[in-house]
């Protein structure tokens, strides 16, 4: 083979990854990038909600936000019309004692206290049943104890959407903004996810959510058994759980920025590497369709960067080579600031271009972990 023809077949490998990377911003994130709520949320709610929190540990977050979740404007008749569980997971900080004195201040708080770990469910998963098991309702609003709701209207406009008769609800969990490169690939990586999660939703094709910022009936929980396929994995409460159950017809999403669930960040990159291994490691069980297109999105990414550089070297397809990347990064730009713009992560808009180069490091650093799996605890 002589040299113009594996030139030819280099820019013909970029174009053909080009096209596919298109057809992701253009038929997925495109969605998200440009999806408006047409329902106004009615201000009298319709429907009770149980929250349920899982806690080991968790007395300083506890404390934190707790008034902040029985803040919610979500009343009926002038009564909080709805409850929250929170699930004490053999803590050994004082939990127990600090909830006991807060079921004096809120009626509508329930507690659930594991003195137990089950064997052979590893994670927060039996802690998470037991809290549905004891639930009143028959809606269902998840999210974490280290977890502060963007406004007191969190609850009601996550609720709002099962009014549509929907039985899934995904919502955002952003990271709160501090100073730093680590915070800003720590949101853009959150960002990033997102789009792909709540874009394949709207596409018919829900693969997941986030535990921070997600609701769903008790009914579909009790249905599928819960979580008895996957109860042997720590990780797959969340995505693992909707990837089972959600369908194109069944499941809705909130972007509305006064539903968002904010979370602290990990301080050191050790920690949140550590989180995203762990988080990862649970895609080798989604379904294949799922498997198939997340990983031929990510596959073309990783691929159209390998392949740009020699194909910028050959000068004889230079201007083929940049008129591909100019084309993929006007439509990678527009799709990227709207979602930031609907997500309230503005101040990343300007450091897209950059991420999007330490995405094919992030592939990298973390392909093993779909096949590697050990860590037996959640906390």
């Amino acid at each position: 083979m002589q040299w113009n023809s594996i030139d030819a077949l280099l820019v013909l490998l970029l174009s053909l990854f080009g096209i596919i990377q298109l057809f992701y911003y253009i038929f997925f994130f495109a969605r998200l990038a440009f999806h408006k709520r047409v329902k106004p949320i009615d201000a009298n709610p319709q429907i009770p909600v149980s929250i349920i929190i899982c806690a080991k540990n968790e007395e300083a977050n506890l404390k934190k936000n707790l008034s902040k979740w029985f803040n919610q404007q979500y009343h009926k008749n002038g009564f909080p019309f709805y409850e929250i569980i929170v699930v004490n997971d053999n803590s050994e900080d004082d939990t127990f004692y600090f909830l006991q004195e807060q079921k004096k201040i809120y009626p509508n708080l329930h507690v659930v206290h594991l003195t137990q770990s089950a064997k052979l469910i590893p994670g927060k998963k039996f802690a998470l049943s037991m809290g549905i098991k004891a639930s009143k309702f028959e809606h269902l609003l998840l999210t974490d104890a280290d977890c502060t709701p963007a406004s007191s209207s969190w609850l009601a406009c996550m609720a709002h959407e099962f009014e549509s008769q929907k039985e899934i609800v995904l919502g955002y969990g952003p990271y709160i903004k501090y100073k730093g490169w680590l915070n800003k690939k720590i949101r853009f990586e959150t960002l990033h996810s997102a789009m792909q999660y709540l874009s394949f939703a709207l596409a018919k094709n829900p693969y997941m959510g986030v535990g921070r910022n997600l609701a769903y009936h008790k009914n579909l929980f009790i249905s599928n058994k819960g979580f008895s396929s996957h109860h042997h994995i720590v990780s797959g409460d969340d995505d693992l759980f909707i990837n089972q159950v959600a369908t194109k017809r069944n499941t809705s999403i909130v972007i509305d920025p006064n539903s968002f669930m904010y979370s602290e960040p990990k301080q050191s990159n050790e920690y949140w590497r550590f989180q995203k291994k762990r988080h990862l490691s649970t895609g080798k069980y989604y379904k294949t369709k799922h498997k198939v297109l997340l990983g031929l999105y990510a596959f073309s990414h990783f691929s159209f960067w390998v392949l740009l550089i020699p194909c910028l070297i050959f000068h004889a397809w230079w201007i083929v080579t940049l008129s591909i990347f100019s084309l993929r990064w006007f439509i990678q730009w527009i799709v990227f600031e709207r979602c930031c713009t609907k997500l309230k992560e503005e101040d990343l808009i300007n450091y897209i271009w950059l991420f999007d180069i330490w995405l094919v490091a992030y592939y990298l650093q973390n392909v093993s972990t779909i096949f590697f799996k050990k860590q037996t605890t959640w906390k």
